[in-house]
């Protein structure tokens, strides 16, 4: 049987076109080096090498083994190097959802860095997705894992809270209640139809909580997935928006941002299935808890 030990003895000859200085190369003794070179021509059933008293000359067999032994030896390192970068949590694919406004800024800030540490992970990237949707993904193995706005109702599936988003409304710059800079009281949206995230939805459960405590029930218009086309349909007039407040929200110039009074808080969490313990798993929740931590800090020092 051919060895790769076979083949490295072999490209050592043929590469020094002398059996001392490859013996020196390989560091062993001659007549080893000699005794495996004959092995090899043994089992292929051909002379690889013309020995004369001076020099090593490669037979036509002995030339079309060189080329073939370095492609196979250099094809074995890389499958080394390639195995021990997955092994490790540096290569692979990996199916990532992105929830709402974390799209717009924390996703392009993972990706960057992913692609700066980790060259080898290729990212397959599902932006604007709901939590339901989400969560159905990663019980059934669509997505590695998410990041995403609790809660979510299977058992399954392990979070890690990252960041956390004050809620605000969202309002068009006409609206009479865009005038002024004072915190809403929620009572005072009583009466204001609402363009929201369909019901299911995180942030759709907490507005519905919280127009309960104040007595009243929203008055949804308008149901959209994705948080820019709610902030457009703000834009248009058609109502107002509760939505998590980030300085990735897609605003223009006819949009305004008005705090709640009472501070409403939705969190943000990587999430994955739980008894993943892929390595590129973990080396993502790593990359994600850091970018989400840079981000906060960066925005702490514009404050």
């Amino acid at each position: 049987m051919v060895e790769l030990r076979h083949l490295r003895y072999f490209l050592a000859v043929a590469e020094e076109k002398h059996f001392g200085r490859a013996a020196d190369r390989l560091h062993m003794a001659q007549p080893p080096l000699s005794s495996q070179i004959k092995q090899l021509e043994t089992e292929l059933g051909t002379l690889l090498l013309e020995r004369t008293t001076r020099k090593v000359e490669l037979t036509d067999a002995g030339a079309l083994l060189m080329k073939r032994a370095r492609q196979i030896l250099a094809d074995v390192e890389a499958a080394k190097t390639d195995v021990g970068e997955i092994g490790r949590g540096a290569a692979g694919v990996l199916r990532v959802g992105f929830s709402g406004t974390a799209t717009y800024r924390l996703m392009p800030e993972i990706v960057r860095v992913a692609r700066e540490r980790f060259p080898l992970v290729r990212l397959q990237i599902s932006g604007e997705m709901l939590t339901p949707q989400m969560e159905e993904g990663l019980l059934e193995n669509r997505l590695d894992t998410a990041i995403l706005r609790p809660p979510v109702q299977s058992t399954e599936i392990s979070l890690e809270e990252i960041q956390k988003s004050r809620l605000v409304v969202a309002l068009n710059r006409q609206h009479p209640l865009a005038d002024s800079s004072d915190p809403l009281n929620i009572s005072e949206l009583a009466n204001e139809n609402i363009v929201g995230y369909p019901r299911g939805s995180s942030v759709s459960s907490v507005v519905s909580e919280l127009t309960r405590q104040a007595g009243f029930r929203p008055h949804i218009v308008q149901e959209a997935t994705e948080t820019s086309t709610l902030i457009a349909l703000v834009g248009a007039g058609l109502g107002i928006a509760f939505v998590p407040g980030s300085q990735s929200l897609p605003l223009n110039s006819s949009i305004v941002i008005r705090r709640l009074a009472d501070t409403v808080t939705v969190g943000l969490s990587t999430a994955w299935r739980a008894g993943n313990d892929s390595p590129l798993l973990a080396s993502f929740l790593t990359l994600a808890r850091e970018a989400a931590a840079d981000l906060e800090h960066r925005d702490n020092q514009k404050t």
